[in-house]
C-alpha cells in the first residue's frame, strides 16, 4: 500500500514538473524579442546569403528573426518599416535600396526607439543609423583596376556595367576603378551603362554594347550578377575567349568561373562576416551597449586565378 502511494506521489510530482516546464518554455517563446532583416533584393544569390546569414545569427543569439524582401523598391521598403515598427521589432539589420531614399525609413525606426544597422549598402546620413558596416568598395576597386591594367594591358577599348544609380556602392566602385585605369590614355572606355546589379539586365546591356562596339577587350562589372550576365552574352556572341570579364562581390558562381578560366577577377566582400557582425551588434545594443562607430569599413580582397583556391562559400576557405 505504501509503495502505491509513493508511486502516485512521484507521478504527481513528475506531471507537475512537466507542466511547469511547458509553461515556462511557452512563456520564454512568447517573450522572445524580434529582429528584422530588411534586404534590398532576394533575387540575387549574394543578397540571399547576406539575409539568411544575418537571420541565422540572430536566431543563434536567441531572437526571433524575419527577412523582409524590398525587391529593390523603396515603396516596398517603406511598407516593411511601417510593419516592423508596428510589430514590435527590437532592431533592424538593414540592406538599403537607395542611399538617399532609405534615410526616411531609418529615421522613422530611430524615432520609434528601434536601432538600425546597415550592412553592405549605406545611407547618406551620419546620425540616422546606429552603425553602418560597409565593404571598402573604393579601395577594393583600386586593386581591381590595377589587376585590370596588368591583365588587359595599357591599350584597347573596354566597357563598364554600372550598378543601381542611387546606390553609393555603384559610384564608389566605379571611382575606385577609374582612379587607376584613367591614368592610361591608351585604355578607352567606349561604353558605360547601368545593368542595375541584375544578371538578366547585365546580359541585355552587354549584348547591345557588343553590337555597337565589337572590338572591346574587356568589361568591368560593378557586381558579380552583372558579370555572369555579361559572360553569358559573350558566350552567345562567341567572344568569351576575346573579352575579359571583371566582377565584384565574391559570389560563389563567379569564384568557380575564375577557377575555370571564364572570368578574370572579382572583389571578395565577405557578406557572411558582415551579416553575422550586424546581428551581434543588434544583440549588444538590446543588452545596453550604445557606443558604436558610425561607419565600419570591411576590407575587400581580390580573387584571381592565382589565389582562387583560397576562396569559396562567400569568403575564405
Amino acid at each position: 500500500m505504501k509503495t502505491n502511494w509513493l508511486k502516485l506521489a512521484l507521478a504527481i510530482v513528475l506531471t507537475t514538473a512537466a507542466l511547469l516546464f511547458t509553461q515556462n518554455s511557452s512563456a520564454q517563446d512568447a517573450a522572445k524579442q524580434k529582429i528584422a532583416v530588411v534586404i534590398s533584393t532576394m533575387n540575387n544569390p549574394w543578397f540571399v546569403v547576406l539575409g539568411e546569414t544575418a537571420k541565422a545569427r540572430a536566431i543563434e543569439l536567441g531572437y526571433d528573426a524575419t527577412i523582409f524582401d524590398s525587391q529593390n523598391d523603396t515603396a516596398k521598403e517603406a511598407a516593411h518599416f511601417e510593419n516592423l515598427i508596428a510589430g514590435g521589432y527590437k532592431a533592424v539589420l538593414f540592406n538599403p535600396t537607395d542611399a538617399n531614399g532609405s534615410i526616411a525609413n531609418v529615421e522613422k525606426a530611430k524615432a520609434a526607439g528601434i536601432p538600425v544597422f546597415c550592412i553592405d549598402r549605406e545611407i547618406n546620413s551620419t546620425n540616422a543609423a546606429t552603425a553602418q558596416m560597409l565593404s571598402d568598395s573604393y579601395s577594393g576597386c583600386v586593386k581591381l583596376g590595377q589587376y585590370f591594367v596588368k591583365t588587359v594591358g595599357k591599350e584597347g577599348e573596354y566597357a563598364e556595367l554600372l550598378g543601381i544609380v542611387g546606390d553609393n556602392n555603384t559610384w564608389n566602385r566605379s571611382k575606385g576603378f577609374h582612379s587607376v585605369v584613367d591614368r592610361y590614355p591608351g585604355l578607352k572606355m567606349v561604353a558605360q551603362q547601368s545593368g542595375e546589379f541584375d544578371r538578366a539586365k547585365g546580359l541585355e546591356v552587354m549584348e547591345s554594347m557588343l553590337q555597337a562596339h565589337p572590338n572591346i577587350k574587356a568589361v568591368f562589372c560593378g557586381n558579380d550578377a552583372m558579370a555572369m550576365g555579361a559572360y553569358q552574352a559573350l558566350v552567345s556572341a562567341g567572344k568569351d575567349k576575346q573579352v575579359k570579364v571583371f566582377g565584384f562581390d565574391g559570389a560563389d558562381d563567379v569564384v568557380k568561373a575564375i577557377a575555370e578560366g571564364k572570368i578574370v577577377a572579382t572583389g571578395m566582400q565577405f557578406p557572411k562576416r558582415m551579416a553575422q557582425q550586424s546581428a551581434e551588434f543588434a544583440d549588444q545594443y538590446i543588452k545596453g551597449k550604445r557606443d558604436f562607430a558610425q561607419k565600419i569599413p570591411v576590407p575587400v580582397e581580390i580573387v584571381t586565378k592565382e589565389n582562387v583556391s583560397k576562396y569559396g562559400d562567400y569568403g575564405k576557405k
